[in-house]
């Protein structure tokens, strides 16, 4: 078989286009047509990234046949004068497992010995995915979590039960653990966005390698990361219920320990929900695949209004809670400075429901056509 002969082969073992293939090398897909046709020929480093990709060796690739393993090497010593059957060295154990070939030899009733094929090698992650996908979640769990604990810190120099008590250092220490927690958090978010950003442009495509168990660990990560920030939140709602009624506290330091602990449950939140959700690559794929139809112009126009009317709530919660903060530090407004939060959850809950009733009306609307 010929190079190009066997390009096609594994690619289609893998059921991969020319397209993504061109993708996971960082080739165009017109380089993938040119070698498939004998037009032109890939370098020495793409060739040993394609023995990579499909766990193949060089030997095999450019003068054996890939279906069957090892011929290359035959081919090689026949070319060279050499008997195909030479007799394999005494060291020959020593020989890595990269160039081991993928077939194995079992005898037939008339003794001789026939090449039994073995599965294609599974896919692997060449592109540093998994590794991306840990240190992405870790960052914007982290930065969410450290914003909402520094409303918990800056809880504990409250007018009322401040523990450093009646001081008028009380609001400048309350605005301080703010700032230093939002710029803490946007340092942890936009490097983390950005590096996402970055990592869907330089590989638009992955291979999905993960395995049935490693979805099964997954999942097991994520249902122990809701089970304990559940068991979080409702022992900070637990505190606060009880230094109120039996302890008669009703702000400082409870309020603290609540918005620690929900800290912490949305950290569990936050991590366990975007590690489990990053292994679907198909989705990821199929994102990247609609973010470049955008400057195309070839973007759903549900995509388009979605994103739009998500981005107008954002940045009008946005406004108001910066509105309450800041009129609260300036009036002394203890509630305004307590619950200034507050309309960043109802503002994703809200595009959350947006999302479903332009999702819902699209496929009324489409229903409507088809009967039509």
């Amino acid at each position: 078989m010929s190079f190009r002969t066997n390009l096609q082969y594994l690619r289609s073992q893998r059921n991969m286009t020319q397209e993504q293939l061109a993708m996971l090398l960082g080739v165009s897909r017109q380089a993938i047509s040119k070698w498939e046709s004998d037009k032109a020929y890939p370098e020495m480093d793409k060739l040993l990234a394609i023995c990579d990709l499909f766990g193949c060796t060089l030997d095999d690739l450019v003068l054996g046949d890939v279906s069957h393993p090892a011929s290359g090497l035959a081919n090689a010593r026949q070319s060279a004068g050499a008997p195909a059957s030479a007799e394999i060295p005494a060291n020959a154990s020593a020989v890595t497992p990269a160039a081991t070939p993928l077939t194995t030899s079992a005898t037939s009733p008339a003794g001789t010995a026939s090449p039994v094929k073995t599965p294609a090698a599974l896919p692997r992650d060449l592109t540093g995915y998994d590794a991306h996908r840990r240190m992405f979640a870790t960052l914007i769990a982290s930065g969410v979590t450290v914003i909402v604990a520094s409303v918990g810190v800056a809880n504990l120099f409250d007018e009322e039960n401040s523990i450093i008590g009646v001081s008028p250092l009380n609001d400048f220490l309350t605005f301080l653990c703010i700032c230093v927690g939002v710029i803490i958090g946007l340092a942890l978010l936009i490097p983390g966005s950005m590096s996402h950003t970055a990592f869907k442009r330089a590989h638009p495509y992955v291979e999905d390698f993960y395995t049935e168990n490693d979805r099964r660990r997954e999942m097991r990560t994520l249902a122990i990361s809701v089970v304990v920030g559940v068991a979080a939140i409702l022992i900070g709602i637990a505190v606060v219920v009880y230094a109120g009624d039996v302890m008669e506290v009703d702000a400082g330091w409870p309020n603290a320990v609540m918005l620690l602990l929900c800290a912490a449950g949305i950290f569990g939140f936050v991590y366990g929900g975007m590690r489990y959700g990053l292994l679907n690559i198909d989705r990821y794929n199929s994102r990247n695949e609609a973010d470049r139809k955008v400057p195309a112009g070839e973007q759903d126009s549900t995509a388009k209004l979605t994103g739009a009317v998500n981005g107008i709530i954002m940045l009008a919660v946005t406004v108001i809670a910066l509105i309450v903060l800041f009129l609260s530090l300036a009036m002394d407004w203890q509630a305004g400075r307590r619950f200034f939060w507050i309309p960043w959850p109802i503002g994703g809950i809200l595009c959350a429901i947006a999302s479903i009733v332009i999702a819902l009306l699209r496929d009324y609307r489409s229903s409507g056509n088809d009967r039509h």
